[in-house]
């Protein structure tokens, strides 16, 4: 998957690997040529970026492949990164940039609402979704959540998946995206009201009770 790396170079300062974070270690491994330590990588960051990345460009498919090309830019520029942010913020912020290009170049277009009562749009609404966020969680709501994040705008899915789901800081966002702090909290919070407002129309699970009857 990730060809042309070089062999482990027989002169590593491993008295200095210890002083380093277990991720900086692995980090300065793969930069000595071990191609294990970026599979170890890859594997300890797919699913955050594969959520990331399916928040944006709205289907699993299209995630799998972005995910695929925003790896390869991170071990293309692994030199770069300087280690004054958290590794995870440097690639989130890879997979954001290549995800909007992805949307410029495909000229896809996922702003458009859906009708969720419609039985057709059923597997669309469950393809367009990112991961699940906090409120998601509850099972017996699932199906509800599922369908208000699909009717949410890109950029509103993003920020809610950047710090709901993901649980990155104001300011860890406002690195990955380039936005404002104040912009980045006014779209978190008309994301929220949207969603809230959305939710309210869409009747709301029944609840059973014991021995399966409704109230």
């Amino acid at each position: 998957m990730f060809g042309g790396v070089t062999g482990l170079s027989k002169f590593v300062d491993y008295s200095a690997l210890m002083s380093l974070s277990p991720e900086q270690t692995l980090i300065q491994r793969i930069l000595e040529g071990d191609s294990e330590a970026f599979s170890q990588l890859v594997r300890d960051h797919h699913v955050a970026v594969i959520g990331l990345c399916r928040s944006i460009v709205g289907t699993q498919e299209a995630a799998e492949d972005a995910a695929q090309e925003v790896f390869l830019k991170a071990y293309r520029s692994l030199k770069s990164f300087r280690g004054d942010a958290q590794f995870s913020t440097w690639i989130y912020r890879i997979a954001y940039r290549h995800c909007l290009d992805v949307l410029k170049y495909e000229k896809r277009r996922f702003a458009e609402p859906l009708d969720a009562t419609n039985p057709e749009n059923e597997s669309s609404l469950a393809d367009r979704i990112p991961d699940p966020v906090s409120f998601t969680q509850n099972l017996e709501i699932r199906d509800l959540a599922e369908a208000v994040m699909a009717r949410l705008s890109p950029e509103y899915r993003l920020v809610l998946t950047l710090r709901e789901g993901q649980g990155l800081s104001y300011e860890e966002i406002v690195e990955m995206t380039g936005w404002t702090l104040d912009s980045v909290k006014a779209r978190l919070r008309r994301a929220r009201e949207t969603m809230l407002e959305i939710a309210r129309h869409f009747e709301a699970p029944p609840i059973v009770q014991e021995g399966g009857k409704k109230p």
